[in-house]
């Protein structure tokens, strides 16, 4: 039984890993792969800590193709325009356009005082109409007298709790 289940294991963790390739070639279609990547995977991510991924942004065009076989001699022959093209072909971001703030805190912050705000309505609403301002007839010194006296009649926890503490011959707590 043992052995079936390895046997199992292994050839499903074999398939998953050669699926998950073709997957993964799958969903860069006809982009170029560059490099290993961050994880060894043909994917994109625009990322400050891993500035270089596996594969370029865009699909190679017929003036992407043109201006690559222009790239391979003189650069100084190239344009501004010709190597930003370049440059927009294989990266969506820059390095500095990519470590920018998007704003994101602002939404982060709003969410939250949306979400406390709600909060401070929740405890006003309980407090003025869900809890009872009044303590029940239990929180009253009489009431917790007997209810005491009814422990130690019960004789409840003797070894180690609250009627341990008894001294049932003298009817009183021990010293």
């Amino acid at each position: 039984m043992s052995r079936l289940l390895v046997s199992n294991t292994l050839r499903a963790l074999s398939a998953r890993s050669y699926c998950s390739h073709i997957v993964d070639t799958h969903k860069i279609g006809t982009r170029e792969i560059v490099g290993y990547g961050m994880n060894g995977m043909p994917i994109y991510a625009d990322r400050v800590d891993f500035p270089l991924p596996a594969v370029r942004f865009r699909p190679d065009t017929p003036d992407i193709k043109q201006l690559r076989e222009k790239e391979k001699g003189d650069w100084k022959a190239l344009s501004l325009a010709e190597k930003k093209a370049l440059y927009r072909a294989s990266f969506c971001q820059t390095l500095a356009e990519t470590d920018a703030s998007n704003g994101e805190w602002k939404s982060v912050i709003g969410s939250s005082l949306v979400f406390m705000s709600l909060a401070v309505w929740v405890y006003m609403f309980f407090k003025l109409f869900a809890y009872n301002p009044t303590f029940p007839d239990s929180f009253k010194e009489p009431n917790q007298q007997a209810q005491l006296r009814r422990m130690i009649d019960l004789k409840i926890n003797p070894i180690t709790g609250l009627t341990s503490k008894w001294d049932y011959e003298k009817e009183e707590w021990k010293k």
